[in-house]
């Protein structure tokens, strides 16, 4: 091929080459006008979507508006309504009773009968078989109403507007509930518990002590149980709020409980006691008795080895009395400046065992001192007439008749005494008459006593302490009574007389009659007897 040849046809080619560039490029901006007029089409078909979206948010926002503004409204009046309600909110309860729109004195009453109404007037406690019962009115069981019908009033006021509105919302769509709270006299309640702890079967049994003779007795104790004071307060606190099973017994709370070992030593200071000596003062006039002590009469530790060296229910520890070194008789007659009344009798020298008898019994009584509100007995002080106390045959009467008998006389010191007690005005406890009227005072003068059997008893109603004198001595037994002189005292005299006779009796009653200024203010009946005739 010449080269012209080739010329040409790599021209020809350059030249197609051309062609198809121009037809790409023409390709390309056919497209590009084709993407421009689908880009305008898309522009000019949205812009009605965006003005009709535009429209739809203009409705909501004036539902909202709406909506709001409703709301606004109804807070507003539901604000203005609570505030204006004087009673109680709607749903509200107090013990479960509705009182729903009640003013504060009809929820009171209300709540009040249903209570009265449901509350017994005991409630049983138990513990296994055991029951016992307590008075609701004793134990000052109560309801605090009033705080509950605040407290339910308050539902719906306690907060600002919203919580208040709330509250009340709450209190319409779901119920409350006040529960009144109860009120009890623990101080009661616990003495009544204690006393039920010490009654129960199974209950503890601490170690204790008593006294018997010259002896101290001491008991152990067992292991038992003992009534929670606490928790069975509470357990009855909630046994009463719950008024639907209130007659059901209560559970008694116990705990279970070991005994407190024998102390010897808390024993001993217990029951030592050092003796007083008596004395007393002049100005003012005041008597202080004497007193008696008590101990051990072994020492403590022997006491001690006792209790530890055998395991036993009982022990018994021998105990003496520490007697004063100035007893209350030994007093002198300065601190009982005036002499109260006296009275006297006679009787014969001649009887010399029957005299005996008079001294031993006068003996006896005499320096005796009686302390205000304290009775005297005639038997206690002269104690048993036995040979080894001293005492000699001599009359009596027995059945009827006039026998030997071991102490006889010693009625005339008895009946001396009664007629000075009569004369100091002082209060008759207990005197007998005899069966015969006898020799050394008239009827219804006489106080006889058996030793055992009849006593002659009389009481200090003075608010002073009395001393009494007895002598027996030339054929007089006297008495007297020493003590201060009141301002109230009175003048005092006996009237004493038969009312009548039979062929068997004779009957007769006595009188105290009280003057003052030589005037009778009183006449007091102090027997009627019946003696029978010899």
């Amino acid at each position: 091929m010449s080269v012209k040849e080739v010329e040409k046809e790599i021209k020809e080619e350059v030249k197609q080459e051309n062609k198809k560039l121009e037809k790409n490029l023409k390709n390309e901006e056919n497209t590009a006008i084709v993407k421009k007029e689908d880009e305008t089409n898309v522009i000019q078909n949205f812009e009605p979507v965006k003005k009709e979206k535009k429209s739809v948010l203009s409705i909501l926002g004036i539902l909202v508006f709406i909506i709001i503004a409703i709301f606004i409204i109804a807070f507003l009046i539901f604000t203005g309504y609570n505030a204006l309600n004087q009673n109680m909110a709607f749903g509200v309860h107090i013990k479960g009773i509705d009182v729903s729109n009640m003013s504060k004195e009809e929820a009171r009453t209300a709540v009040e009968n249903y209570i009265n109404q449901s509350l017994p007037q005991e409630i049983t406690l138990k513990h296994g078989d055991y029951q016992t019962t307590i008075s609701l009115e004793q134990i000052e069981a109560s309801f605090d109403i009033k705080d509950a019908v605040n407290k339910a009033y308050s539902v719906g006021r306690q907060g600002n507007l919203f919580q208040n509105n709330f509250y009340v919302l709450s209190s319409m769509f779901g119920d409350v509930n006040i529960e009144p709270t109860v009120n009890l006299n623990s101080e009661q309640l616990t003495t009544n518990l204690n006393e039920i702890s010490s009654q129960l079967p199974d209950k503890v049994i601490e170690s204790s002590y008593y006294i018997e003779d010259n002896n101290l007795i001491i008991t152990t104790g067992k292991e038992g149980v003992v009534v929670d004071i606490d928790a069975t307060i509470k357990a009855i606190k909630n046994g009463i709020s719950n008024l639907q099973t209130i007659n059901q017994p209560i559970e008694i709370v116990v705990a279970n409980k070991t005994p407190t070992p024998i102390d010897i030593d808390k024993i001993h200071t217990e029951i030592y006691k050092e003796p007083k000596d008596a004395y007393y003062t002049q100005d003012p006039f005041s008597v202080y008795p004497s007193e008696n002590g008590l101990d051990f009469n072994i020492s403590v530790e022997e006491a001690k080895a006792m209790i530890a060296s055998n395991s036993s229910e009982e022990y018994t520890i021998p105990l003496k009395t520490l007697y004063p070194n100035v007893t209350t008789n030994m007093i002198g007659t300065e601190a009982f400046p005036d002499l109260l009344a006296q009275f006297s009798t006679n009787y014969s020298t001649r009887d010399t065992d029957r005299t005996t008898n008079l001294r031993l019994a006068a003996n006896k009584v005499n320096g005796t001192v009686l302390m205000p509100g304290e009775t005297f007995s005639y038997n206690k002080v002269v104690g048993a007439r036995t040979i080894a106390a001293g005492y000699k045959e001599a009359p009596i009467y027995v059945s009827g008749q006039v026998v030997d008998g071991l102490g006889g006389g010693i009625c005339q010191i008895s009946s001396t005494i009664y007629n000075a007690v009569i004369y100091a005005n002082l209060d008759i406890v207990e005197r007998t008459n005899h069966q015969f009227v006898p020799s050394y005072v008239k009827a219804s003068r006489d106080a006889t006593v058996v030793y055992g059997s009849l006593d002659f008893q009389f009481k200090n109603n003075r608010n002073y302490p009395i001393k009494i004198l007895c002598t027996v001595s030339g054929g007089v037994a006297t008495c007297q009574i020493f003590g201060l002189k009141q301002d109230d005292d009175y003048e005092v005299e006996i009237s004493a007389y038969e009312t009548g006779r039979t062929a068997n009796s004779i009957y007769s009653e006595a009188y105290k009659i009280l003057k003052c200024n030589g005037q009778v203010v009183d006449k007091v009946l102090l027997s009627r007897d019946t003696y029978k005739r010899h």
